[in-house]
């Protein structure tokens, strides 16, 4: 049986000892980092073949001399991130990603925990060397651990706990009339669907920008701004307070978006979304924030897992799939370019007329469907209805 790997985060509720003991091991597995990256560099330039487990055993051996307060957290601390280092260095050599930075303090503060060294009973999580730390909430998945990491977002903790779970088995053999469901991303709404039904998106952030714009000015007037200055107490509160908002943002986008897949995937065996290149749709600088505030590419992240989950068939059409341009009644696919500004048209063919975006997610529902009769050799009907709750949902 297949299996996946999912990860439940949650807010904790320490103490001020607790976070203190949280910045130390984030701090920690930063210097463990920056120094393994230091160190790899130095070694390969001068001809040594380095690996991070070599890196390991070369720190540990060397800490409790020359480190001694990376003693006073747990060990795991510093051994995965130099692990984390090793994975980044194999991105690189495999030309999926860049050199490796160094990592900055309050960026990304964060530090892993092995599954053999923590342990959760109900709304608490033992840490080492630490103690039991309050959690908001119990985990949701029932399964093996493989891990957890502890890190900071505008001022609070959080801890993020890996869970394998098997996958689901395929449902598409269970079809009825109401079983398929074509999706069209844009920005006038984050998605249409093949029946009909439209669901505007939050805009977070097009909401909240006035404040973003407040908070950023204020933020500039604080002693600490500037390449060499003392951050004061005044900067640092409102820096949080400005990381705050944004991951406010943040939260209301992931919010709307696992409301919308979870609905999604739970009732509906097929699937059918496009490709996107949105690294060169935010190259049009008219639309870049729009883009960004709509979130595709966590969309797609998430309807891809929680396929899996409930068993449902996702198709993801290729970007040059002509959707929009297609006709959904007759397949007459229409000549030259068709600019966002059009957004119906009118087949020369059969006269039908279309709505852009409904078009669309109606040729994606068609080709996902006939991408699963091929693949699996039967014979599906399929037609779709309007659902109770996505009408609810996009009124």
């Amino acid at each position: 049986m297949k299996k996946m790997i999912l990860a439940h985060k949650i807010q904790l509720d320490p103490n001020n000892s607790q976070k203190h003991y949280f910045a130390k091991a984030a701090g920690t597995a930063r210097f463990a980092y920056n120094w393994a990256l230091e160190e790899w560099g130095r070694q390969y330039s001068v001809g040594f073949k380095v690996t991070e487990s070599s890196l390991r055993r070369q720190l540990n051996a060397i800490k409790h001399e020359k480190y001694p307060w990376m003693l006073e957290v747990t060990k795991c601390a510093a051994q995965l991130a130099i692990m984390n280092l090793g994975r980044a260095f194999a991105n690189y050599f495999n030309k999926l990603s860049d050199y490796p930075q160094y990592h900055k303090k309050w960026r990304h503060d964060s530090f892993g925990i092995s599954n053999d060294q923590f342990k959760i009973d109900g709304r608490k999580i033992c840490i080492p060397k630490l103690g039991w730390v309050r959690m908001t909430e119990e985990l949701r998945f029932a399964g093996k651990i493989m891990g957890a990491v502890v890190s900071r977002t505008a001022g609070k903790w959080f801890v993020s706990v890996q869970v394998v779970l098997p996958e689901a088995e395929p449902i598409h053999q269970h079809h009825n009339i109401d079983s398929a469901v074509g999706i069209d991303l844009g920005v006038q709404n984050l998605a249409v669907l093949s029946n009909g039904a439209k669901v505007a998106g939050a805009k977070a952030y097009k909401a909240l920008r006035p404040r973003i714009r407040r908070l950023s000015k204020s933020l500039s007037r604080k002693t600490g701004g500037r390449k060499g200055e003392c951050k004061s107490k005044n900067y640092i509160r409102a820096q949080i307070k400005l990381a705050g908002l944004h991951a406010r943002i943040a939260n209301i986008r992931k919010d709307e978006t696992h409301k919308l897949t979870s609905m999604i995937t739970k009732n509906y065996s097929i699937i059918g979304i496009e490709k996107l290149n949105i690294a060169g749709m935010l190259k049009n600088h008219r639309l870049a924030r729009s883009i960004s505030d709509m979130s595709f590419f966590e969309f797609r992240r998430q309807i891809e897992y929680k396929s899996k989950m409930t068993g449902s068939k996702l198709n993801i059409a290729d970007w040059h799939y002509p959707s929009s341009k297609l006709c959904s009644t007759c397949g007459y696919k229409m000549e030259g370019d068709l600019p966002l500004s059009i957004r119906e048209w009118e087949c020369p063919i059969c006269k039908s007329h279309h709505d852009r975006d409904i078009n669309a997610a109606i040729n994606l529902k068609n080709n996902a469907v006939s991408y699963t009769v091929s693949a699996c050799g039967e014979l599906v009907s399929v037609t779709t209805s309007t659902k109770q709750e996505l009408s609810n949902q996009s009124g």
